[in-house]
């Protein structure tokens, strides 16, 4: 079961990076962050009132909430970097930079859950990597000098993401051990709306809102959909599985999305492109081996 939700939490987080892309084409990458969250946290609350946990969204003891709380401050440092990136760069390099999250996520596994390091785990994250540095190496090569300074700026951002995606695995499996995964959802992007809202309201942003078009309101929306649906998948996926299996096969969506932003975003694939989501897929099928 595990392995089905972390498959279909796959599938809507690769329409979450191209629904966005679309979305935030005109419009601060923070303030759209700040937007779609409100709809994730609707779906979350929602799917809490569906399976009757609202009485228990005071329970939650003292250390999973902590933990749940930092997973959240995590996923929204993660999201800042990761829509700047896709805003200033290409969907199809950003997005397998970015999960690169799933190696540092399996290394934490062993190293901070005790997870076992199997043959097949240790392969598929190996091969992953590979074809992470393959999409990394080909974005930095096919640059040119007047883009570069922006080349580095989206790959530093989508690097950062990566590292604060695979921190928020850690702390949500902990955070979410005896808490129902919808309730640890719904906690975690409570956190996440308050922090980019935050940010929003910081930098004075938020009086942007009312230019905000109605096909970017439509497709954040959307991609808030989506985004909601990958969490409540995957969050239900970790709390029955082993983060070191369930992390890697959600991030398959860097596939699904690279082929969605040819088609979809017409961007032009290359050997680079296609070699690079080849070694990912290999490397998920022996994570789910």
């Amino acid at each position: 079961m595990s392995i089905l939700l972390a498959l279909l939490a796959a599938l809507f987080a690769s329409f979450t990076a191209i629904l966005a892309k679309i979305g935030i084409e005109k419009v601060d990458s923070n303030l759209a962050t700040a937007v779609r969250t409100v709809v994730v946290l609707l779906m979350a609350f929602i799917m809490v009132v569906i399976t009757g946990q609202t009485g228990h969204l005071f329970s939650v003891s003292t250390t999973p909430l902590i933990f749940l709380i930092l997973s959240g401050l995590t996923t929204g440092l993660s999201w800042i970097f990761f829509f700047k990136a896709i805003q200033i760069g290409d969907v199809s390099k950003v997005v397998p930079i970015d999960k690169a999250s799933v190696v540092l996520t399996i290394l934490l596994s062993f190293v901070v859950l005790k997870e076992p390091a199997t043959f097949f785990v240790v392969s598929g994250g190996i091969i992953i990597s590979i074809g992470t540095f393959v999409l990394i190496g080909k974005g930095k090569q096919k640059e040119k000098n007047d883009k570069a300074f922006s080349t580095k700026s989206y790959i530093f951002l989508a690097i950062l993401s990566a590292l604060f995606a695979a921190l928020t695995n850690i702390l949500a499996k902990i955070g979410i051990e005896d808490v129902d995964s919808n309730i640890a959802t719904f906690i975690r992007t409570i956190v996440i709306l308050l922090f980019a809202w935050g940010i929003v309201l910081f930098q004075g942003t938020y009086k942007e809102v009312k230019q905000i078009s109605r096909k970017s309101f439509l497709f954040l929306f959307l991609s808030g959909s989506a985004t909601g649906l990958s969490w409540l998948c995957y969050f239900g996926a970790l709390s029955l599985g082993k983060v070191s299996i369930v992390n890697p096969i959600d991030k398959f969506s860097v596939v699904i999305t690279m082929l969605l932003s040819f088609i979809i975003l017409k961007e032009k694939p290359t050997k680079s492109t296609i070699y690079g989501a080849i070694l990912i897929t290999v490397g998920t099928a022996l994570l789910i081996i």
